[in-house]
């Protein structure tokens, strides 16, 4: 039987929404880099929405807001969206992709241990991650946390050890669109303070704490994956809520089942965090302002990447 208090095993990440400056610009940044292609868009009022994935599985929501004031990488909101890639080849295949782009800033990579990393920065200032995880065979524990580290990585030696001449030569190619799936692994945000954090993503949304042994940070989970969503007060240390601005509109969180909403709306009224909802999905905010919806998946919805066993 499902335990009330933490979310469903099953639960996983669906598209980040990012409020954009110039939705053209950003929109071919994805296209380009990430080897996204769009598969809706929409109006809302004066709003212009355009969603772009891979495989026709959505990873990113763009909202053409351009009156609002830039991403102040102070201030609470997103740290990085973390784009999940089946193996070494397709991880290889984007993060040169991406490299190739004279609108991409490349920060830095990482050998976490449980996964393989790289990091940009899009061009209105939202991070990106890369990354692929290694089999959970190979993750280690120490007192229930799962171990985690940032090493380096580095890119070119990764690259030219998982592709080869005709993959590097294809991807060179404009019209070249990298075929394999992919999808959002998880979601790390800025906060103001560790401890409502964790009230409310973890008393409230239900996550399960995986890691706190990194200082200035906190990492969540559902079903023991090494994080779904973490938090981290490295740039926004004590800041309170965020005016509107450019950057993180929404993050979206995927269920498996009506009742799982249930649950969810009997841990926030314990807690007395607001929160409203339409019968199919549920969106509350966290203390920094950031919309959080958790909506039940689609019949129709496939795990594009099966998590390593």
């Amino acid at each position: 039987m499902q335990d009330e208090r933490i979310i469903n095993p099953a639960t996983r990440m669906d598209a980040v929404t990012l409020r954009v400056h110039d939705l053209e610009l950003m929109s071919g940044y994805y296209s380009r880099a990430f080897g996204m292609e769009p598969i809706e868009e929409g109006t809302a009022g004066r709003e212009v929405r355009r969603v772009l994935g891979r495989g026709g599985l959505p990873m990113v929501r763009l909202i053409h807001t351009p009156d609002l004031p830039p991403v102040d990488p102070r201030q609470p909101g997103l740290f990085h969206t973390a784009f999940l890639f089946p193996d070494e080849r397709s991880l290889a295949q984007v993060v040169l992709r991406a490299a190739q782009q004279p609108d991409s800033r490349f920060v830095g990579t990482g050998d976490h241990l449980v996964s393989e990393a790289f990091y940009f920065t899009d061009p209105e200032g939202n991070g990106v991650e890369l990354y692929r995880d290694r089999p959970r065979s190979q993750w280690t524990y120490v007192n229930g946390e799962v171990q985690m580290d940032t090493l380096w990585l580095d890119p070119n030696e990764y690259i030219s050890t998982h592709l080869g001449a005709s993959d590097t030569g294809a991807l060179r190619r404009p019209d070249s669109q990298p075929a394999d799936a992919a999808r959002v692994g998880h979601v790390h945000l800025q906060v103001g303070a560790i401890e409502p954090a964790r009230r409310f993503y973890v008393d409230g949304l239900g996550f399960e704490v995986t890691t706190t042994a990194t200082p200035g940070a906190l990492f969540t989970s559902a079903g023991g994956y090494h994080h779904h969503l973490a938090m981290n007060v490295w740039n926004s240390r004590g800041a309170g809520p965020r005016a509107a601005s450019l950057g993180l509109g929404n993050v979206a969180i995927s269920v498996p089942v009506r009742e799982d909403l249930d649950a969810l709306s009997a841990r926030l009224g314990h807690l007395h965090i607001p929160y409203s909802s339409d019968g199919r999905s549920l969106t509350a905010k966290d203390p920094w302002g950031t919309d959080v919806t958790v909506s039940v998946a689609s019949s129709s919805a496939e795990e594009v990447i099966e998590r390593p066993a």
